[in-house]
C-alpha cells in the first residue's frame, strides 16, 4: 500500500549518500512532492490542451491553433525558467524545482492568452519574437508585484491573466489590419470546430482551481483557494448560460459564450482565491464574471474591432482582460476588509496598475517590432487559414463522387 511504498522510497532515498551523509525523506516530504506533482500536471494539461483546443473554433486553422500553441509553449517554458530564475539566483546559479516549472507554465500562460488575441493574424517567427518580449517583461512585473510591492495574487488574476489580455490587445492594435475591417471568410467556426474548442473549455474549466492554488502555501490555505476556485467556477457556469439566453435571438445559446464565459470565475477569482472570503464571496466573485464575460462577447468586441481597431479574433478581453481586473479590484477590497492577514489594499491597487501598465506599453513596443516586414506577416487574404503554414489534406470535393462512384479514396 501507501505506507510500503513510502518505506520503500524511504529506503531508495537513503540509500543516496552526500557529503552530509545519507537522505531522509518524511512522509510529510513525499506527500507534499506527489501532490505538488499532480498539481504540476494539471496546469500542465491546461497550458497544453486546454489552451490548445481553445483556440480551435476557428473553422480552416485548427492545425495552427493547437500546433503552433505547442510551440509557444515549449519554447516559452523554457525562456521563463532563466528569466524568472534571474530573480532568484541561488549562489549565481538558476536551481530549478516543482515550483520554478510550474511559475515558468505561468509565464508561459500570458503568451498563450495574447496568442488569442491575434490568432490568425500573425507568423509563427511573429509569435516566437512576441513570446520572447512578454515573458522578459512579464518576468520584471511578476517580481516588482511579488517581491517590491509584496501584493498578493496566488490565482494571477493581475499578472497573469489582465496582464496577459491587454498585452495581446495592445499588439493587435499596432497590428490593425484595415482589409479586415468587413471581417474575412474564415474568421468563423463550424459545427465541428465548436466541439473542439469545447474540449479546451471543459478541461480548462476541470482544472483552474489547481492552477489557482498551484502556489498558496501548503494546507488550508491551499484548500481554500481550491473550494473558492471551485464554487467561483460553478456560478460563473450559471450566469453566462442565464445571460447568454437572454441576450440570443429566441432564448438560444450561443457556443462563443459558453467556450468562454463559462471559464471567466476561475480568473476573476484568482487574487483572493486563498483570502477568507467565504463561499458567498467566491460565487458572487463568479456570477459577476460570468456576466460581464457573455456581455462583452455579445456587445463589446464588436465597438472594439469598429470604433478602436482592435481585432481580437478570440474575445481575450472578455475572458481574461475584464475578469482579471474584476479580480484585481476583488483583491483590493477583501484585502481591505481585511480577509488576508498582512495584506495592503494600496499595494493590491499599484499592482494591478502596474500590470496594466506594464501590458500596454510592452505591448505596443512589442507590436511595433513584430510589424516589421522581416517576420513574414501573412497577407490580409491567407489569414486565418492554416495552408499558409502547414500541409494540408484538401477533401476531394463531392462532386468527385458524382462522377467517380467506384473509386474509393
Amino acid at each position: 500500500g501507501e505506507i510500503a511504498s513510502i518505506a520503500q522510497c524511504k529506503g531508495q532515498c537513503g540509500a543516496l549518500a552526500t557529503k552530509q551523509g545519507p537522505v531522509v525523506v518524511s512522509a510529510a516530504e513525499l506527500t507534499s512532492s506527489r501532490l505538488m506533482s499532480a498539481v504540476f500536471q494539471d496546469v500542465h494539461v491546461m497550458i497544453f490542451i486546454g489552451f490548445g483546443f481553445l483556440m480551435t473554433f476557428l473553422k480552416r486553422y485548427g492545425f495552427s491553433s493547437v500546433g503552433v500553441n505547442l510551440l509557444l509553449a515549449a519554447f516559452g517554458l523554457q525562456w521563463g525558467l532563466l528569466m524568472q530564475g534571474i530573480w532568484h539566483l541561488d549562489d549565481g546559479k538558476i536551481k530549478i524545482n516543482i515550483f520554478k516549472i510550474i511559475n515558468a507554465d505561468f509565464s508561459t500562460a500570458t503568451v498563450l492568452i495574447s496568442f488569442g488575441a491575434v490568432l490568425g493574424k500573425t507568423s509563427p517567427l511573429q509569435l516566437l519574437i512576441m513570446t520572447v518580449l512578454e515573458i522578459a517583461i512579464f518576468s520584471i512585473n511578476e517580481h516588482l508585484v511579488a517581491n517590491v510591492l509584496g501584493a498578493n495574487d496566488v490565482g494571477a488574476s493581475m499578472i497573469i491573466h489582465a496582464y496577459g489580455a491587454y498585452f495581446g490587445l495592445a499588439v493587435a492594435r499596432v497590428l490593425y489590419r484595415p482589409g479586415l475591417r468587413n471581417g474575412h471568410e474564415n474568421d468563423g467556426s463550424v459545427y465541428h470546430s465548436d466541439l473542439f474548442a469545447m474540449i479546451g473549455t471543459v478541461f480548462l474549466w476541470m482544472f483552474w482551481p489547481s492552477f489557482n492554488s498551484a502556489i498558496a502555501d501548503p494546507g488550508i490555505t491551499q484548500l481554500t483557494a481550491v473550494i473558492n476556485t471551485y464554487l467561483s467556477l460553478a456560478a460563473c457556469v450559471l450566469s453566462a448560460y442565464a445571460i447568454s439566453s437572454l441576450v440570443e435571438h429566441r432564448g438560444k445559446l450561443d457556443m462563443v459564450h459558453i467556450q468562454n464565459a463559462t471559464l471567466a470565475g476561475g480568473v476573476a477569482v484568482g487574487t483572493c482565491a486563498d483570502m477568507n472570503i467565504e463561499p458567498f464571496g467566491a460565487m458572487l466573485i463568479g456570477l459577476l464574471a460570468g456576466t460581464i464575460s457573455t456581455l462583452g462577447f455579445k456587445f463589446l468586441t464588436p465597438i472594439l474591432a469598429s470604433n478602436l481597431g482592435i481585432q481580437d479574433t478570440c474575445g481575450v478581453h472578455n475572458l481574461h482582460g475584464m475578469p482579471g481586473i474584476l479580480g484585481g479590484l476583488a483583491g483590493i477590497v477583501a484585502v481591505a476588509l481585511g480577509k488576508k492577514e498582512g495584506g495592503d489594499a494600496a499595494m493590491q491597487a499599484a499592482a494591478l496598475a502596474s500590470s496594466l501598465g506594464f501590458a500596454l506599453v510592452g505591448g505596443a513596443i512589442t507590436g511595433l517590432i513584430m510589424k516589421l516586414p522581416v517576420w513574414g506577416q501573412p497577407p490580409d487574404q491567407n489569414c486565418f487559414d492554416d495552408s499558409i503554414y502547414w500541409e494540408v489534406r484538401i477533401p476531394v470535393p463531392h462532386e468527385y463522387y458524382l462522377h467517380f462512384p467506384t473509386v474509393k479514396y
